[in-house]
């Protein structure tokens, strides 16, 4: 457990709207500083249209609620003003970008002058900066293009989407990796999850776990039918998912019970 601050982002009953139907359907929960939060539930549940509300995309309508950043109602405002505020959101299926080079676009999101693209070649991009943004590129290509992207913007909020997903096992170590270290500061050269510093708050949406490898979680929420079910500690989540599935899980069964 990392130290904790002040609320970093707060979602008051939020309720959302996609495609012509509900989503989210009251959804509440808070993040602290230097927090790192995980999201499971089953597909279709909305944790995909939750990271995009709280990003501010277009094609989720929040109906009712509050989605606070910082002490600050941000409900109402655009893509860009947010990522100005310090949230960044690396998504599942990007879209691809013909006619903007890789390169050019982490040096136009740089937050100073951050020397993010001296960093590509750690992220095995080097070769990739001169090429249309995500077109042509793998799973793994992908996921690290947009890591690269986020280290340049430095932000002070990441939304992770399955961060792990669609990635061979030979690059989920690399991705495992830079997501780490894009949450923490390393405080000596042997910098590990148990001698460094968090200075990044997050919420990562992950089905398999394996990122749960590579960070230090404080705290877990089940998200289905477009709400909270329970909350805890990720580790024990994750075991009780595994063994019962969603329908099943003792740790929602039991706040059921309490409620």
């Amino acid at each position: 457990m990392t130290d904790i601050g002040a609320i970093m982002l707060e979602i008051i009953d939020l309720h959302v709207e996609a495609g012509g139907r509900e989503i989210l359907k009251g959804v509440s929960l808070k993040i602290s500083e230097g927090e790192t939060c995980v999201l499971f539930g089953p597909n279709g549940s909305g944790k995909s249209t939750l990271l995009a509300a709280i990003m501010g995309y277009r094609h989720c309508k929040v109906t009712s609620g509050k989605i606070m950043f910082k002490g600050q109602d941000i409900t109402g405002m655009g893509v860009d003003e947010r990522a100005r505020l310090g949230i960044g959101m690396m998504m599942q299926r990007p879209p691809n970008v013909s006619g903007v080079k890789l390169g050019d676009l982490v040096r136009a999101t740089a937050k100073g002058n951050t020397g993010a693209i001296d960093q590509a070649e750690s992220f095995k991009m080097d070769a990739f900066l001169n090429r249309d943004v995500n077109v042509g590129f793998s799973g793994g290509e992908i996921k690290r293009s947009e890591l690269l992207q986020l280290t340049a913007q430095k932000p002070d909020f990441v939304l992770l989407d399955e961060p792990e997903s669609g990635v061979d096992l030979e690059s989920i170590d690399l991705i495992g990796r830079k997501v780490h270290d894009l949450l923490y500061t390393k405080k000596d050269k042997k910098c590990d999850g148990s001698r460094c510093a968090r200075h990044v708050s997050a919420l990562v949406i992950t089905h398999t776990g394996q990122i749960l490898d590579y960070i230090g979680a404080d705290k877990a929420y089940i998200l289905q039918n477009g709400i909270i079910r329970c909350s805890g500690r990720p580790t024990d989540l994750l075991k009780d998912i595994r063994e019962r599935g969603y329908k099943e899980c003792i740790s929602c069964r039991m706040v059921n019970i309490e409620e």
